[in-house]
């Protein structure tokens, strides 16, 4: 899962952009508006957008409005200051999904974030299953036989880009688009120190991780042979 936080205040951004990747999400963060319109035309999809309204350059209300007019249905969560009633509606009339008056409670704006990416995923089935192994994509766990296993974020999201798309393979530069911003340093070398990780540790679901050479890697059921 990746969101985007368009945010001026630096202390508030940095707090926000710890806060979700502390939960397994990758981040992006920008300054202003116009940053903001650039990642968003990108190929890059995102799952989720936290907007502020009052961003230099471009403000939050234009950033929104040019999303939606580029039928952008990414789910956007407006965050400001602004409280007065025809902010809201207008915010609202603009096409965001919710919007929150700072200061805010994070345990409730990360609820609302988990709301609004499982209303998103409405039709399909936030529970991926491998053989005895399961990743629940909402509640972000993995388990096998119903007993949740003990994984870092990072081992949580390359798990959940494999569970989500079981019999294909996933390259190592998609591996690295789901776990790293733009901002962010990031080896290929990470990748196969976590696939190593979790190899071993979903071993006694009868799961493996099996390397497709010079395309990337997909997640299977343990092949068994009778003599």
């Amino acid at each position: 899962m990746r969101i985007l936080i368009a945010e001026d205040d630096e202390v508030l951004s940095d707090g926000l952009c710890r806060s979700m990747r502390q939960s397994g999400y990758a981040v992006d963060c920008v300054k202003d508006g116009q940053a903001a319109n650039t990642i968003l035309s990108g190929e890059q999809p995102f799952d989720l957008v936290i907007l502020d309204l009052g961003l230099p350059k471009v403000d939050g209300f234009s950033v929104l409005k040019g999303l939606r007019e580029k039928n952008r249905q990414v789910p956007v969560i407006i965050l400001t200051a602004r409280d007065a009633e025809e902010d809201r509606v207008k915010g609202l009339d603009l096409g965001a999904d919710d919007y929150m008056i700072k200061p805010f409670s994070l345990p409730e704006l990360e609820a609302r974030v988990r709301a609004l990416i499982r209303r998103g995923q409405c039709g399909v089935n936030p529970v991926y299953n491998c053989g005895t192994l399961a990743f629940d994509s909402v509640g972000r766990r993995a388990m096998i036989n119903g007993e949740t296993l003990d994984l870092t974020t990072r081992e949580l999201s390359v798990l959940e880009a494999l569970m989500s798309r079981i019999g294909w393979v996933i390259s190592k530069e998609q591996l690295l688009e789901r776990l790293y911003s733009y901002s962010e340093e990031a080896s290929s070398n990470a990748i196969e120190v976590y696939i190593h990780r979790l190899r071993k540790k979903i071993e006694p679901a009868g799961v493996t991780i099996r390397t497709i050479r010079g395309l990337g890697y997909i997640i299977d059921k343990v092949s068994t042979t009778h003599g």
